[in-house]
This record gives C-alpha cells, structure tokens and sequence, in this order.
C-alpha cells in the first residue's frame, strides 16, 4: 500500500521548476538515485502517480523532489506546481536502477539532460558530504541557461568538474549546441571508467550509442532502464 504524505514547502528553482518538501512516512528507506511514484489526492489525480527521484539524503528527516512542470501537458507536473503546504500525495516506492556504483574504475562521469539532472543530485551532494567528489565530471545539457537546474550548487563543489551545454542560445562560459561525440571526446580524458545516463530517451539511446563507438564498456554505462 502506498504511504501517505502532506507537502510541508514548496519553493522555485528555475522558471519552470520547483523544490518540494514532503513529510516521511515512517518506515520509508531508500539509495540515493531512487525514485517513487507520487499521486495527488484530489479528485481526479488519485489514480495518475506518477515517477520522481529522490534528491534528499537516506538519513534526512524529510522527503525532497525536485521536478520540473509542463504545463502544455496538462498532467501531474503542472498539477504538483498548483500545490500549497498541507496538500495531500501518496508514496510509492522505493524503486530504480541508478545507483552510486563508487570510484573504483575512475571518478565517473555524470550526462544529464533536463529535469534528467534529478537522480544525480543526491548521488552527487553524497559524494560531496563523503569528500570522493574529486575528479568527478558533470556534463549537463539544457535548452538556455535559465534552464540549469542548481547551477550554483554544482559550480561550488569542490572537486566536480562541470561542463554545462545549451542548444538554443549562445552564452558565456557554456558549450553552444548538443551534447554529442565530438564534445565529449575533448572534455573526457578517459572512457575507462563509470558513465551514468539519464534524460529524455532520445538523450539517453544517443549518449549510450556515441559511448559505445568511443570504447566504453558495456557494464560501465549506468541508466535507468539498466542496460
């Protein structure tokens, strides 16, 4: 049976997405990487839960998520984003593929595209609370910098290398354009070592297949759907 949860805060990241503090039924446990299935409890969402990861620690009191809405979709994004503090979900879970698998065939690197930023950001700030962020690479892609989920969290962390692409605009400091073999040719020394994958599914089959023409072994590319 899913548990049930009372949203305590909710506050924006970006334009266009938001943090979201959930109270922690008891008995809940969960890796950093996991996700759960959220739903509404108001008429006419109760049965549309829907998948988002967990970005708060195992050890903290709370639940946290960050999700980003669509609001053309007309779907449970949007509907979270009309949520206030002590409106009701329930919890399902926990659930997921992507986990920490440690640094012993290289720091890793992390590709990220959108709200697929999401199971890294525990993964990430528990490597940064345990101090192995060192030699770690971050290569996260957005359509504008407005775009960039934390940004300034992931700028800070010592030890994390931080490569931020931007398809549909120029700006300082970020790689024009997509993701792709020539880019991460230049900012990746080594592809014998841990690639982690989450995004749209076009994101994810294409990183999977340029990783792949670049040598990375099969085990070491790590994504949801654990390929």
């Amino acid at each position: 049976m899913p548990d049930k949860s009372v949203l305590k805060a909710k506050s924006a990241l970006t334009h266009d997405t938001n943090h979201y503090v959930f109270s922690r039924p008891d008995g809940m446990q969960f890796e950093p990487g996991q996700a759960a299935e959220l739903a509404i409890q108001k008429d006419g969402w109760k049965d549309a839960g829907r998948p988002f990861t967990f970005v708060s620690m195992p050890s903290d009191p709370d639940l946290e998520f960050v999700i980003k809405s669509y609001p053309d979709h007309d779907g449970v994004t949007e509907q979270l984003a009309l949520l206030e503090p002590g409106a009701e979900v329930t919890i399902d879970g926990p659930f997921g593929a992507i986990e920490d698998q440690g640094q012993e065939q290289g720091p890793g690197v992390f590709l990220a595209a959108g709200a697929g930023i999401t199971p890294f950001i525990p993964i990430l700030k528990k490597r940064d609370l345990d101090g192995t962020l060192d030699g770690t690479t971050l290569i996260f892609s957005n359509k504008t910098a407005k775009d960039i989920i934390l940004r300034g969290q992931w700028e800070a962390m010592q030890g994390l290398r931080t490569v931020f692409a931007v398809s549909d605009e120029k700006a300082d400091g970020l790689h024009f354009g997509r993701v792709d073999k020539a880019l991460l040719a230049k900012e990746i020394s080594s592809f014998d070592q841990k690639f982690y994958l989450c995004g749209p599914e076009g994101f994810v089959d294409a990183m999977r297949d340029t990783l792949k023409e670049l040598g990375v072994k099969h085990g070491d590319i790590i994504t949801e759907d654990g390929w």
